[in-house]
């Protein structure tokens, strides 16, 4: 049997706009981050726009929107403001994700079950507008049936849970979480949906899940602007793309 379709890659300049905005100023530049992620092979360009702009700002977006020639997805809360910028702007792909003021970062996958009629009217727009739109869930039965049926045509599974527990030593736990991921991917799929994975993935847990023949894309951010540090990112980007590549010619 031949390999399968290769995985895509695609990487979250979030946090270069964070340290950015640490110090104020101009530098370093995540559209900077996005040029350079883009010409080292990345298959899309994941920005997210939170309400309280602590790391992209609105000019980042009109610029990525300017600059790039791979998609751009567009992460935003189900807010009307984000609504108004998204079908201004009309991205490649809109990635609905839950947010709190309070948090480091996304938490958990947003809760879709319990809100499906106003983010099926709340999606709406955004497909008439021609963006993909993609719901960032956690790996539940429940939440992945909601989001088919307000008419998503992407889920991403949040990966935190199984990366957090295998950093943190708990393999079991993780090895569960896995189990869960492995499970949704297919569980999606077999529903017609475009299964991505994202959140927390690293050298050292991307592998496994890059090996889920039903997953089409990994968006993965804040693990790769770290190693940028100290690698530079074109080279952390390729031994990411190596690993992942690997894992997904072991299965036939």
């Amino acid at each position: 049997m031949a390999e399968l379709e290769k995985l895509r890659l695609g990487i979250n300049i979030d946090h270069v706009a964070t340290v950015r905005n640490a110090r104020g100023g101009h530098t370093p530049d995540p559209l900077r981050a996005a040029r350079i992620a883009q010409e080292s092979g990345a298959d899309g360009i994941t920005a997210h726009l939170r309400e309280d702009r602590r790391h992209i700002s609105d000019a980042d977006i009109e610029g990525l929107m300017d600059i790039l020639t791979v998609p751009l997805n567009f992460e935003m809360a189900a807010t009307d403001e984000m609504q108004k910028i998204a079908l201004r702007h009309k991205p490649h792909a809109v990635c609905i994700v839950p947010e709190k003021r309070e948090e480091r970062t996304t938490e958990g996958g947003l809760e879709v079950a319990r809100e499906e009629n106003r983010l099926a009217h709340f999606i709406a727009p955004l497909r008439e507008a021609g963006s993909r739109v993609s719901i960032f869930i956690a790996a539940e039965p429940a939440q992945i049936e909601a989001a088919n049926r307000i008419g998503a045509e992407v889920v991403e599974l949040h990966s935190g849970a199984y990366c957090d527990a295998f950093h943190e030593g708990r393999f079991e736990q993780a090895d569960l979480e896995l189990g869960k991921l492995r499970e949704m991917a297919s569980f999606g799929h077999s529903l017609g949906l475009e299964m991505h994975v994202g959140h927390g993935l690293t050298y050292d847990t991307v592998s496994p899940v890059a090996a889920f023949p039903e997953v089409r894309e990994l968006n993965i951010g804040h693990f790769l602007i770290g190693e940028a540090i100290f690698l530079g990112l074109a080279p952390a980007m390729a031994e990411m793309r190596r690993l992942m590549d690997e894992a997904r010619g072991n299965l036939v």
